[in-house]
């Protein structure tokens, strides 16, 4: 018999439940476990410094960030990479990765449910298009053998690069000096002896070769074209023998009669110059000068007793206590004491600026190395300085200087390559020269060689330009203190931006407006960047209007400068 069972739908819904729900449960948990993760705000991240800013050639940043609850999946890996983008490019620091709960590694691990706290370190070789730059994060995500991106987050924008403005080409290379004087003076001298307690001029003290030579000298110092008589000075003295009343009256006597004698020769001549006239009556110095220099057996006894006595005529009375050498310092020494010395003066003139310029070009070989290191200093021309400074070590190829300043020439022209090679050159002759150590320390530099460089600046103390130099090296190597004590009073744009990094504006305004002879566009826009960073905005417009006309390429420059965001400079840079 068959039985006919009701059909229950209730009872058959509970029934199909407990049948189909683990399925359900499970594709439910599939699908939501296939879900991807969403973007992030940027509002879960913090940048430092803010904007970035470019250090030892470095734009470097601390990011600091959180992944919020219930939002990083148990399973996956997210590597986050930190990208600098600018126009016609982007530029990726070190990669961070982070991992779920349930992935096995050694990344930091965040918790689905607390989410977590992340810090990375971001480092970017600075480049000139990264002034107008932004700061982006890209997320990476990877479960098992998948992976997608998440959208980039913007975190920053803009690079302050006031610190790359510093430029060691404007530094003033060390210039290896000449020593040409153009005025020397010359002294020509001639004595008159006297015998003992004697005061008047013996004619064979007036024919000697020496007085010849003399009086031949003053006249043809008197007459030259390119030599001056400046004066002549007679000093006469007495021996220290005898009493001070005595020796007194024989050296004033000497003196009168030896420029009356002078006084006779001069107007024979014709010869107008001024005359001074003194006399010592003992001449104790001269006396252990020439008892110093003689080989008197006692004269370690004598010079005893200078130094024991003070007391002139305590002095004469020990001496002559010491009988035996007494007369050998009567027949020696003494004598040389009782004299009157006559001094010229002279000046020799040597060429005027016109003439050693022209034969600089004209006879190079008629002038003296100096003369021609002189010549290199006469002209603004860098090309004339090269040739002149050329010749020169051509014609004296062992000394280093005309090699140096050929180099210092090329380096000013920015030829950094040719400078190089010249102050190689000069290094061969002569490796320690200050000016030369200097100097290779400025093509280190260039070469972003800052280690190098150190050592060769290390290596040229004394230079007055090592001052700019090293304040240069300091500024590119990040170290803005060191830079300001490096530069010390220097007037220069490169010790302005020192003072600006450093946060000391009124001292660089100061800086700044004192710079005379090398104030250039590049001096106004910093004064336009003090400005800005002290609320100024009349300072700013007005610098970077002169600056922008003197430099028309100062428009894009500041336009891209984040120095100037708050100020609407648009007028400026159309």
């Amino acid at each position: 018999m068959n039985i006919k069972k009701k059909y229950n739908p209730i009872k058959q819904l509970v029934m199909n439940k407990k049948l189909y729900l683990p399925l359900l449960l499970a594709v439910l948990v599939a699908f939501v476990g296939c879900k991807k993760m969403g973007g992030l705000s940027a509002d879960y991240f913090t940048v430092t410094p803010s904007p970035l800013e470019v250090v030892g050639g470095k734009v470097a940043a601390t990011i600091t960030g959180k992944f919020p609850e219930k939002y990083f999946k148990k399973k996956v890996t997210v590597t986050v990479t930190p990208y600098l983008v600018y126009e016609g490019g982007e530029t990726a620091a070190a990669s961070y990765t982070y991992q779920g709960e349930k992935v096995k590694g050694n990344n930091q691990t965040i918790s689905y449910k607390l989410g977590g706290n992340i810090t990375m370190k971001a480092s970017f070789d600075y480049i000139p298009q990264m002034r107008k730059s932004d700061l982006y994060l890209a997320f990476k995500v990877q479960k098992g053998s998948k992976s997608y991106d998440l959208p980039r987050v913007k975190v920053a924008e803009g690079v302050l690069a006031t610190a790359e403005i510093s430029n060691a080409a404007t530094v003033k290379p060390a210039l290896a000096a000449d020593k040409f004087q153009r005025i020397i003076n010359e002294s020509r001298k001639a004595d008159i002896l006297f015998l003992i307690q004697q005061a008047n001029i013996r004619a064979n003290q007036l024919s000697t070769d020496q007085m010849k030579e003399f009086h031949n000298e003053v006249a043809n110092a008197a007459s030259a074209a390119n030599k001056e008589l400046k004066g002549i000075n007679i000093s006469s003295y007495a021996s220290p023998d005898g009493g001070v009343e005595l020796n007194t009256k024989l050296a004033e006597n000497r003196e009168k009669n030896t420029v009356k004698y002078m006084n006779e020769q001069l107007k024979k001549g014709n010869i107008e110059t001024d005359m001074t006239a003194e006399f010592t009556a003992q001449d104790w110095e001269g006396f252990k000068e020439l008892v110093e220099k003689s080989n008197i057996q006692d004269k370690d006894l004598i010079l005893r007793v200078l130094s024991m006595y003070s007391d002139p005529e305590q002095r004469e009375k020990e001496i002559k206590n010491m009988s035996s050498t007494f007369k050998v310092l009567a027949d020696e020494i003494l004598p040389q004491l009782r004299y009157s010395r006559i001094t010229a003066s002279i000046d020799i003139i040597g060429k005027s600026d016109a003439e050693i310029s022209k034969l600089a070009a004209s006879d190079p070989k008629s002038l003296t190395l100096d003369e021609l290191l002189y010549a290199g200093t006469l002209t603004d021309s860098k090309d004339d300085k090269i040739a002149i400074y050329k010749k020169a070590a051509e014609i004296y190829p062992n000394d280093y200087r005309a090699y140096n300043n050929v180099g210092m020439a090329y380096y000013q022209k920015q030829n950094v390559a040719e400078a190089e090679n010249w102050f190689k050159k000069a290094a061969k002759i002569d490796p320690k020269a200050p000016e030369v150590q200097m100097n290779l320390g400025l093509i280190s530099l260039a070469k972003n060689d800052y280690n190098k460089a150190a050592q060769e600046f290390g290596n040229a103390a004394g230079i007055d330009e090592l001052k700019e130099a090293t304040g240069v090296l300091y500024l590119k190597k990040g170290e803005y203190q060191k830079a300001v004590k490096a530069f010390g009073d220097t007037k220069s744009n490169n010790a302005a931006i020192a003072q600006i990094l450093t946060k000391d504006y009124n001292k660089a305004k100061n800086t700044l407006s004192s710079i005379n002879n090398g104030k250039d566009a590049t001096t106004l826009y910093l004064l336009a960047v003090v400005g800005a960073r002290t609320n100024n905005e009349k300072m700013v417009k007005e610098n970077l209007q002169k600056a922008i006309s003197l430099d028309n390429q100062m428009k894009a420059f500041a336009a891209a400068d984040i120095e100037f965001a708050k100020y609407d400079i648009s007028s400026l840079t159309k």
